[in-house]
């Protein structure tokens, strides 16, 4: 059945008594292209691996399912779970597997389906309610291997997630990308590709995962710290940022001298620093005691 079909969703919806949930961010995508732009993005091949978050109907699942080895699908939605075994019936390569994926390990459900497959890429049509938390979550977890993040997301968080230090949708989130990806938007998708229609579009955005991060902090978790710091009061200083986050506690003319010792004037504010100056704020700060 072509699940991208209007009239296939609203079968499924009428023939399993399914009501779309909003708290689940239940948007069934109804765009072939899109689809298309996600398998394409995620670099699939006959010997890859895919896990794939929220599959609902199994729309993007099946294509997955097409284009690698084998896919596993992570659903929370206990309702949806028949509607899958229908949707997905003659596929001998999909596992869907029953599960909160933020209380979920991961790296031990690749390790369990994926190990058999030369590489492994995330997908996802990420439910806005939930997009940030689970976006930090894989690429905070060191322990997962995988070849690209390629997920479907609100526009504002594309936006946010491929920022550049100076721009407005510049945040803790864009440095956190850049720390750890290479990313990009792949293509906008409307909000009228979707049913329901959310109230905004979405974009495809590919986090193509780097070997190693291109700076390297003396201390990895002051690092982060200071990035948060220096973006919870985005329209204090620098330095007041850092002193009102309580992460510098000693006088403010001594943060002051540290952060001039970088070359920066201490009127600046945390949205302009790259990865390169955060690191050396981090270092700096990691000299002088602070963890």
């Amino acid at each position: 059945m072509d699940l991208t079909s209007r009239q296939t969703i609203q079968y499924i919806k009428q023939k399993y008594g399914f009501q779309m949930r909003k708290g689940l961010g239940q948007n069934f995508l109804c765009d072939a292209s899109a689809l298309d732009a996600i398998i394409t993005a995620a670099g699939l091949t006959a010997e890859s691996g895919a896990l794939e978050i929220g599959p609902g109907i199994g729309v993007l699942t099946a294509r997955l399912a097409a284009a690698a080895k084998k896919t596993v699908a992570v659903e929370i939605d206990a309702r949806l779970l028949d509607v899958l075994a229908e949707t997905l019936d003659g596929y001998d390569n999909v596992k869907i597997v029953h599960a909160d994926v933020m209380k979920t390990d991961l790296a031990a459900l690749i390790a369990e389906e994926l190990s058999e497959c030369n590489s492994v890429s995330i997908a996802a049509n990420l439910p806005y309610y939930i997009t940030t938390p689970i976006l930090t979550r894989l690429l905070e977890d060191t322990s997962l291997h995988v070849q690209n993040i390629v997920v479907m997301v609100q526009k504002e968080v594309a936006q946010r997630l491929c920022a550049t230090p100076g721009s407005k949708a510049y945040g803790a989130l864009s440095v956190l990308v850049a720390y750890h990806c290479i990313p990009e938007i792949v293509t906008v998708v409307p909000a009228s590709s979707f049913l329901p229609p959310p109230k905004v579009d979405s974009a495809v955005v590919k986090l193509a995962m780097r070997a190693a991060p291109p700076v390297t902090p003396r201390d990895e978790r002051l690092f982060f710290r200071t990035v948060r710091a220096a973006f919870g009061q985005r329209r204090k200083t620098l330095i007041n940022a850092l002193c009102g986050a309580g992460l510098f506690a000693g006088p403010k003319d001594e943060l002051r001298s540290i952060v001039a010792s970088l070359g920066f004037n201490e009127t600046i504010r945390g949205e302009t620093l790259g990865l390169s100056e955060f690191c050396a704020l981090s270092d700096a700060l990691s000299a002088h005691g602070i963890s």
